[in-house]
């Protein structure tokens, strides 16, 4: 990142279009989502242009702050903002997962037993769920969805496992590597670390497409479906946006747009990828092997 040529100037950029522009896409992609799930016909196509705008609004907003950045307009101020900008977001990052980790340990530690006639869940199971066995993973006392085959903790999961781990190691490297001015190492460490993340990306969909296709576990089969998929989706998708980060940061890099001093933006980036191995190995630990 370039410093500002005056340090006492806080650079504050023009009126911009994007935050408008954003505010309109998130909508329609959300109007879009929430009517293709309630199986409008025109749900799904108000989804991708909702989409497609979103993507357009972004790749130009950020286009944007790499050129103030590159063309000497920030100074220390400017990089200090950033850095609580990131904390503050992954802070949202995590009460966001925390939200779907809560779900599944309410509905495991205490619905569950209450609706088996547990606690204070005596009367309700005497007398509207009489037959149901608290047990996990659960459909529900209703068997909704039908039964299903949970996946084995120690196949696709562990393997994926090991691929965010090794994803982490090799962005640390990478991260020293630019410190230390080695250009090869980062740009190869850096290209490692994309790649484990699409090859986590493709067995997570070779999972997903196992479990519809020949365990009937899906989103609908009760809560345990609901929620497997719920933060299993969600962290696939944090990958997929982490994957794209890195991806401009390795193109970033190629360029020559950081020096070992001046590099937030990815150390932006590798604060987040680190997020997300975080969250698979709590997700790996209570979703699959507990």
């Amino acid at each position: 990142m370039a410093q500002a040529q005056n340090a006492n100037v806080y650079y504050v950029p023009h009126s911009s279009p994007w935050p408008i522009v954003g505010a309109i896409a998130l909508f329609t992609t959300m109007l879009g989502v929430a009517s293709w799930l309630n199986e409008a016909a025109w749900g799904k196509w108000v989804f991708f242009a909702g989409l497609a705008a979103m993507l357009f609004m972004l790749s130009r907003w950020f286009a944007d702050v790499i050129g103030e950045s590159v063309g000497g307009l920030y100074n220390k101020q400017v990089d200090t903002s950033f850095r609580m900008g990131m904390v503050w977001f992954i802070f949202s990052e995590v009460m966001f997962f925390a939200a779907f980790f809560g779900a599944l340990f309410y509905a495991r530690m205490y619905s569950v037993p209450w609706l088996g006639g547990e606690g204070d869940g005596a009367s309700t199971h005497q007398f509207l769920w009489s037959s149901f066995d608290a047990a996990w993973p659960s459909n529900g006392p209703a068997d909704i969805g039908g039964e299903f085959k949970t996946i084995p903790a120690w196949g696709i999961p562990l393997l994926n496992t090991l691929l965010l781990l090794a994803s982490g190691v090799t962005l640390t490297i990478a991260h020293h590597a630019l410190k230390a001015g080695h250009r090869k190492q980062l740009l190869l460490q850096l290209a490692l670390t994309v790649a484990l993340g699409a090859t986590f990306m493709y067995f997570q969909v070779e999972e997903y497409v196992h479990a519809y296709g020949d365990l009937n576990l899906t989103l609908g089969s009760g809560i345990y479906g609901s929620t497997f998929f719920m933060l299993t989706g969600f962290h696939g998708m944090h990958v997929t946006l982490g994957a794209i980060m890195l991806t401009v940061m390795w193109f970033r890099c190629a360029k020559g747009h950081f020096d070992r001093d001046n590099h937030f933006a990815f150390e932006a980036v590798a604060w987040y990828w680190h997020f997300v191995d975080v969250v698979w190995l709590l997700l790996f630990l209570f979703v699959y092997v507990l």
